[in-house]
């Protein structure tokens, strides 16, 4: 066997427990950049200033990787070790919370009322992000207090126990939106069937990338179940299969069915502030039914007269508007 100069440091200096694989660090690293790349090109592509948040997701997981070469190159560095153990938890937070924009904008543009539960589209993806925030600031909190060396161990296990409360909360508000997403395919069904099989593209990409989250949450609950006694870190394979591809696909599912293309032009994106408080002032009058302003310039299947909505392409007018 090979030299290991991960494992080969002095006991003091040593934050490796295993020998790890610097190729695939290296592949992983690769790979991760090119779904960055590719999602940042889109994002310019598509005009939508929202998927700046998938663009992170790819880039703090390309960052991840390329601090955990360094830190096979340079095992004694603590910096270069907490950096990649730390995004490595974090950075899927970023796909989950996409997600839940991406929904909040199929609210928008697939439903005849803009609303689900009596919500509407843009509060929604509001609610749920800032829950995923929360989320968020748990997970890296109790990352960072698990991170660091020679901290005793009753402050790791507290590290480790605060984060996986973390990711607790993250798949609880995962299995709402399941359910949640689920009555948003019974609505269009109801109220917009001739425009199902657009929609439905795009909620499946929606419906495998949670999947693949909560794949990946699973494990990480699994992985510290047992605290410091657990071995599963010590097995570099279970990471790559149960953490890194499940979020590596992911992305590229946004790669490939990306929600430029699926709800393209400005008309598909949410209204400004000052349109949504004219909009309410006007629908709180009586027998008001006044559009959105994009919605009066995209028109709205659901306002059409029944013989003009059934239209042979109906993709070709995105947006289409909302009426309260």
């Amino acid at each position: 066997m090979g030299s290991c100069p991960a494992v080969e440091v002095p006991d003091k200096d040593k934050l490796w427990s295993f020998c790890p694989n610097i190729a695939a660090a290296y592949l992983l690293t690769i790979l991760f950049a090119f779904t960055t790349c590719a999602h940042f090109a889109q994002a310019i592509l598509y005009r939508k200033g929202y998927c700046w948040v998938i663009v992170m997701s790819a880039l703090w997981q390309t960052v991840c990787y390329l601090l955990r070469v360094l830190s096979i190159k340079q095992p004694s560095s603590m910096g270069y070790y907490s950096g990649w153990f730390i995004l490595i938890l974090v950075s899927p937070l970023w796909t989950n919370a996409f997600v839940y924009m991406v929904m909040g904008r199929m609210v928008y543009n697939f439903t005849s009322r803009a609303r689900l539960f009596g919500i509407k589209a843009w509060r929604y993806t509001l609610y749920f992000v800032l829950l995923d925030i929360l989320a968020f600031i748990i997970q890296a909190g109790g990352a960072t207090y698990a991170s660091g060396k020679d901290k005793p161990t009753h402050t790791v296990l507290l590290g480790l126990h605060i984060y996986m409360g973390g990711v607790g909360f993250q798949q609880f508000f995962v299995l709402v939106f399941f359910y949640i997403t689920f009555r948003f395919q019974q609505q269009i069904k109801r109220e917009e069937p001739h425009r199902l099989p657009q929609a439905l593209t795009l909620l499946y990409a929606e419906f495998a990338a949670l999947a693949l989250i909560t794949v990946r949450i699973i494990f990480r609950l699994v992985e510290y179940s047992k605290g410091l006694d657990s071995t599963i870190p010590n097995h570099e394979a279970y990471q790559y299969i149960f953490d890194t591809l499940p979020m590596l696909v992911a992305l590229a599912i946004y790669n490939v069915f990306h929600p430029g293309r699926i709800m393209p032009g400005k008309e598909s994106d949410f209204p400004s502030r000052k349109e949504r408080k004219n909009y309410s002032k006007a629908n709180n009058s009586p027998n008001s039914s006044q559009l959105l302003p994009t919605q009066e310039a995209s028109g709205n299947l659901a306002s059409m007269p029944e013989e003009t909505a059934f239209q042979p392409k109906p993709q070709s007018v995105p947006g289409y508007g909302h009426i309260q």
